[in-house]
């Protein structure tokens, strides 16, 4: 069965109608996956972006009357709702990596060779690094610990990539001011 448009397709849909699902499935699912896969980029897995897809088609079947032909093609409409559903997921996987903070680790990351590191400076930097507040911490230690990009930074931390370089600079700031003392 071939429905010509969208409004046919999402009228067949609204009637239960399983050819007309089918046929958008077929039709959209190497362009939601693409979208999908884009935004869970280096955070997801495969399984992640098959799950965004299917939750794109079973909320299409679930909320048909939602899509409104006026604001754009339903190809549009199901490319949005495939994107905020990767946005979700990489949501959830973010706070599912809870940052374990290994004092030695953390100092040996910066880059700093233990040999020319008296004991004394390195209680500093932590001490210095543990003084920080939230989210001011947390986003140092993504940043130069676990070598996140700004842009996984706020996404994580559903904050703006700008706000992110904004505290990573003020926070290198208040290191040094720190530290200086």
């Amino acid at each position: 069965m071939n429905f010509l448009n969208d409004e046919r397709t999402i009228t067949a849909i609204r009637n239960r109608n399983e050819a007309a699902i089918n046929e958008v499935i077929t039709k959209y699912s190497k362009l939601l996956w693409s979208v999908a896969g884009a935004v869970l980029n280096n955070m997801g897995s495969t399984q992640d972006v098959e799950e965004c897809v299917a939750d794109t088609f079973i909320y299409l079947w679930e909320h048909p009357e939602k899509y409104n032909s006026q604001r754009g093609k339903l190809k549009t409409w199901l490319s949005i709702i495939a994107r905020t559903q990767a946005v979700n997921r990489c949501r959830e996987i973010a706070k599912q990596n809870i940052i374990p903070l290994e004092e030695s680790d953390f100092v040996d990351q910066l880059g700093i060779v233990d040999t020319f590191l008296e004991a004394e400076t390195r209680r500093a930097l932590l001490a210095a690094v543990n003084a920080l507040g939230e989210p001011d911490r947390e986003i140092l230690i993504r940043r130069y610990y676990y070598d996140q990009k700004p842009k996984e930074i706020a996404l994580a931390l559903d904050m703006s990539v700008k706000q992110v370089d904004n505290r990573l600079y003020q926070t290198k700031l208040k290191l040094r001011e720190l530290l200086s003392n």
